[in-house]
C-alpha cells in the first residue's frame, strides 16, 4: 500500500533560484519531446517512444549545460510523463472518447519535478533537511512523522510556495474483515452527510464564504495589463484565496473520513454520479461539497485501517422504506424532507436513505468495483 506524505519547504535565495531552473529545465524537455514526437508522426507517420527518446536525451546532456545540471532519472520521469499522455490519448482514440492530444507546457503549468528513485539524487537527512542534487540542502517542515519506505520524491511549486510530497511503501494493507459498528450514509448538499444513525454534518460551503474575497482579487486582477508584473502579482493573489479554500475543504474532508473509519468496520455509501449532478443548477455547491475527493480520501483511509468500504446502486434508496423497504405511491420530491409510510415509520428524507443505503450494503446487492471508481 502506498502513502502520500506531503511537506513545506523553505528554500533560500539561492535555492529558489536553482528550483526555478530545475523546473525550467524539464518544462522544456517535456516540450522539445513533444514536438519531436509531433514531427516525427507528421514527417513519417511513425511514433517515437520513450525509449529512443530516453536514448537521444543521454547524448544531449553532453552539450546542453541547463539539461546536464538535471538528474537523470528525474528527467526521465518526466520524459515517462509525456509517454503516459499519449498512451491516455491513444486510448482515448480507441475508445471514442474526447482524444485530447498532449499540450505544450507554459510557465504556470508545468509546477513538478519527479525523482523516481530514492537516494539518486535526492535524500532526506537527519538534521531535517533536504538534499536534492545541484540544489543542495533544503529546509522541511516536518510536521508529522513518516511511515514507510521512501520510493519516490516530487518537488512542487504552488502558490510561490515549494512543497516536497514523498510516495511511501506502507506494505501490504490490513485485510478488511468489515468487523465492528456499520454505517450508512447518504451526501448530500443541504446536509454534507446524513448516518443511517441519525447523525448529521452541516456543509462548510469554504467556497461561499471566499466568494466576496475572491471577487475582489479577480476584479483587480482583470485591471492588470497582460504580461505586467503586478498581473502576476494579482494571479498570485486569487491563487492564494483559492489554495486557502482548497485546503479548508480538503483538511474538513481528513477529519470527518478519520471519525468514520475509526468508529465503524463497515461503511457503505452510494455510487454518485457527480459529473451529472455537476452540471445541473446545483454545480457550485456540488463543487464546494466536494464529494468525489471525500469519497477518495475515505478509501484510502479505510483501506489503511482495515475498515470495509461498499458501494451501492443509489436507486430509489430515497423514495423506499428504510423499516418496510415499501415504495411509495406518490415519488417524493426535493421539497419533501419528512419521510413517512403507512408502515408507522416516520423519519428524515435523508436518514431513511442512509438507513436504505447500509441495508444494500449489507445484502448482495453491493456494487463489487473500488468506491474511487464510483464517483467518475
Amino acid at each position: 500500500m502506498r502513502k502520500a506524505y506531503k511537506f513545506r519547504l523553505y528554500p533560500n535565495r539561492a535555492q529558489t533560484e536553482s528550483l526555478n531552473e530545475t523546473l525550467e529545465a524539464h518544462r522544456r524537455l517535456y516540450n522539445l519531446a513533444l514536438r519531436e514526437r509531433r514531427d516525427v508522426y507528421e514527417s513519417e507517420k511513425r511514433s517515437v517512444s520513450y525509449g529512443e527518446q530516453s536514448r537521444r536525451f543521454k547524448h544531449s546532456r553532453a552539450y546542453l549545460p541547463s539539461f546536464a545540471a538535471t538528474n537523470f532519472s528525474s528527467a526521465q520521469a518526466t520524459l515517462r510523463r509525456l509517454d503516459r499522455a499519449f498512451k491516455a490519448f491513444f486510448r482515448r482514440v480507441k475508445s471514442g472518447d474526447a482524444p485530447g492530444y498532449p499540450r505544450y507546457k507554459p510557465e504556470d503549468r508545468f509546477r513538478t519535478v519527479e525523482f523516481p528513485s530514492y537516494g539518486d539524487g535526492c535524500r532526506l537527512k537527519e538534521n531535517g533537511r533536504l538534499y536534492l542534487q545541484n540544489i543542495g540542502h533544503i529546509k522541511v517542515k516536518l510536521h508529522r512523522a513518516i511511515e514507510g519506505t521512501i520510493k519516490t520524491v516530487s518537488v512542487k511549486q504552488a502558490c510561490g510556495k515549494w512543497y516536497v510530497i514523498f510516495s511511501c511503501d506502507l506494505g501490504d494493507a490490513p485485510q478488511a474483515s468489515g468487523d465492528g459498528a456499520q454505517v450508512g450514509i447518504d451526501l448530500g448538499l443541504k446536509a454534507f452527510l446524513v448516518t443511517s444513525d441519525g447523525e448529521s454534518v452541516e456543509p462548510p460551503r469554504y467556497y461561499r464564504e471566499s466568494q466576496k474575497k475572491l471577487r475582489r482579487a479577480q476584479r483587480s486582477l482583470s485591471r492588470k495589463k497582460r504580461g505586467s508584473e503586478r498581473r502576476r502579482k494579482s494571479r498570485e493573489r486569487v491563487a492564494r484565496v483559492h489554495e486557502k479554500t482548497a485546503n479548508q475543504r480538503r483538511d474538513f474532508h481528513h477529519k470527518q473520513a478519520r471519525q468514520l473509519v475509526e468508529a465503524h468496520g463497515l461503511i457503505a455509501h452510494e455510487a454518485l454520479n457527480i459529473k451529472g449532478i455537476a452540471r445541473t443548477r446545483l454545480a457550485k455547491s456540488t463543487h464546494d461539497a466536494g464529494w468525489a475527493q471525500f469519497l477518495q480520501t475515505l478509501s484510502y483511509k479505510a483501506e489503511e485501517a482495515g475498515t470495509r468500504v461498499i458501494v451501492v446502486d443509489p436507486r430509489n434508496t430515497t423514495q423506499a422504506c428504510g423499516s418496510c423497504g415499501a415504495m411509495p405511491e406518490v415519488k417524493k420530491t426535493l421539497s419533501d424532507r419528512v419521510h413517512s409510510c403507512p408502515c408507522g415509520c416516520v423519519a428524515d428524507r435523508d436518514v431513511n436513505a442512509a438507513r436504505n443505503i447500509l441495508s444494500l450494503g449489507r445484502s448482495d446487492q453491493a456494487i463489487t468495483y473500488p468506491a474511487g471508481e464510483s464517483v467518475a
